[in-house]
């Protein structure tokens, strides 16, 4: 079963986890972060999201949503998945086909067949995108 990978994370979020461990490193366990580490946390979190600010910074979920006060969180919006429908001529008997696929996350399909009429690869990209889930 494939695992869908997770998107990398912004260069805010890395430097202030690095920022949060200087600062656990420096401070017994279960110190209260500065106001400072909180805003910060607050911003990236707006323009992010609560769960993809808060998990990497191991921060408290609902201690981060709750100090956004009901401000409003930019959510993602999903890649919508391009589609392009290619045709040929069909004039050539026994021609080299060739169509790769490569899914959002990152399997590929390699279809290759020496014909004078395409296969039914419509059937076989639908069957393999099912079993990518």
């Amino acid at each position: 079963m494939n695992r869908k990978s997770t998107p990398p994370t912004p260069e805010a979020i890395v430097q202030l986890q690095r920022q949060l461990d200087q600062f656990r490193s420096t401070q017994p366990r279960r110190t209260k972060l500065p106001e400072q580490l909180w805003q910060a946390a607050v911003e990236l979190a707006r323009q992010h999201g609560i769960y993809s600010v808060a998990h990497p910074l191991r921060l408290d979920y609902m201690g981060l949503k709750k100090r956004l006060g009901g401000m409003p969180v930019l959510r993602r919006q999903a890649a919508k998945p391009a589609f392009v429908e290619l045709s040929a001529p069909r004039t050539t008997p026994l021609e080299d086909c060739v169509i790769e696929f490569e899914s959002a996350s990152g399997g590929k399909m390699r279809i290759q067949w020496k014909a004078s009429a395409p296969r039914d690869w419509v059937s076989l990209l639908r069957a393999w995108r099912e079993a990518e889930g």
